[in-house]
């Protein structure tokens, strides 16, 4: 019973009809797809258009022979994988390793032997074919090193945006507890005062508290873990809530809310919202500088709830507009990068404006300010 390959096709180069007959008959009852040529031109014109998977190549052919026909194919990108197997009715030891020299693989004299030339055939089909996978599981391998490479430098990144955002709330909540501690032992601190420093504190805790939810949630969102608990939420009482009682706490921004004299409600997860405009808030706070305003508004759009927490920093520019929802963007120019840095925070607001089946985006310009846009179909 005869093998068969899959119809893996085989160039034969021979001057010789009689050789190449014999050659055709021999390798098509085993399953081989045969394409003869009688020239070294006529076959360096075939692989120009395609490439066989073996190539059986005469040495003694009139105009170009076999060894400049294998040096070309060897020179050329597309070509020099194939492997290539001389056939010639020369015996010397010379003609051989000039053969191996210009890049054949094997040598099979005249005349043919049939079980000798399908083994040689089917060997080297067999190592072409391993090589090849060889090369794509080095690749693989390549592109499997360079992407651990990259997370390697993401999770060092992390590192360093984590610990640099904590820094600032950490700084808060020591030189208040430090103050506090002063003022309550020398007994001069009012109530007022001592109040004040309370409330920064607690706006710094509930900032560091809100970075380690957003990495998690972000998680457990992108892994499909969290569920939405809906329910009617009135959103004017819960942005100014959110401003009142950042407002009371931070004493370098001035807060305004601006929405219309009426119920705005909204099916959805009102914690979670709450803290995408928290994040928002949160994210002007650290990129604007003090003295400024921040504004959570409301947009009369039929249909919608249109939603915005504005800023009167430094802007965005929009080349950035995008990237800066990506998990832990960091986009500028040398010193400026950090200046458009935005950890997780944007990342999870998207996440979670998008799991309510709404849309978030920036409208900004450099030097006048930014306004992020919720949009939630009512």
């Amino acid at each position: 019973m005869k093998e068969h390959h899959g119809k893996q096709s085989i160039l034969v180069v021979d001057d010789t009809v009689a050789n190449l007959q014999l050659l055709m008959e021999m390798l098509g009852d085993f399953g081989y797809k045969v394409h003869p040529v009688q020239s070294g031109r006529m076959a360096l014109k075939v692989l120009e258009i395609s490439q066989p998977d073996l190539i059986l190549l005469d040495i003694k052919m009139p105009g170009m022979d076999g060894y400049e026909v294998c040096r070309r194919i060897k020179a050329a990108e597309k070509t020099r994988e194939i492997p290539v197997l001389f056939i010639s009715a020369l015996n010397e030891t010379l003609d051989k390793v000039r053969a191996f020299e210009v890049g054949g693989i094997d040598y099979i004299a005249k005349p043919f032997q049939e079980r000798e030339v399908l083994a040689r055939i089917s060997v080297h089909l067999k190592l072409s074919r391993q090589k090849r996978q060889l090369a794509e599981q080095k690749r693989e391998i390549e592109e499997s090193y360079e992407k651990l490479l990259e997370l390697q430098t993401l999770r060092d990144n992390l590192i360093h945006m984590i610990v640099h955002d904590m820094r600032n709330p950490l700084t808060t909540i020591r030189g208040c507890i430090d103050l506090l501690t002063m003022f309550l032992e020398e007994e001069c601190l009012s109530a007022q005062k001592s109040m004040d420093y309370v409330r920064r504190v607690k706006v710094s805790t509930e900032y560091l508290i809100e970075m380690v939810s957003s990495l998690l949630d972000t998680h457990r969102m992108e892994s499909g873990e969290l569920t939405l608990n809906r329910q009617e939420t009135d959103l004017k009482a819960l942005v100014s809530g959110i401003a009142g009682l950042l407002d009371g706490a931070v004493d370098s921004h001035v807060i305004f809310v601006n929405f219309p004299d009426k119920t705005v409600t909204l099916s959805c997860d009102a914690e979670l919202v709450a803290r995408v405009i928290q994040n928002l808030v949160f994210n002007a706070l650290k990129h604007t500088p003090r003295g400024s305003a921040i504004t959570l508004g409301f947009i009369e759009d039929p249909g919608k709830v249109h939603l915005y927490v504005r800023d009167d920093g430094p802007g965005i520019p929009p080349a950035y507009h995008e990237r800066i929802f990506e998990k832990f963007c960091q986009v500028g120019d040398g010193a400026n990068r950090k200046k458009y840095s935005s950890g997780l925070g944007l990342a999870f607001c998207k996440m979670a404006v998008e799991a309510h089946g709404g849309r978030i985006w920036v409208e900004s310009e450099v030097d006048k300010g930014a306004a992020f846009h919720m949009e939630f179909a009512l």
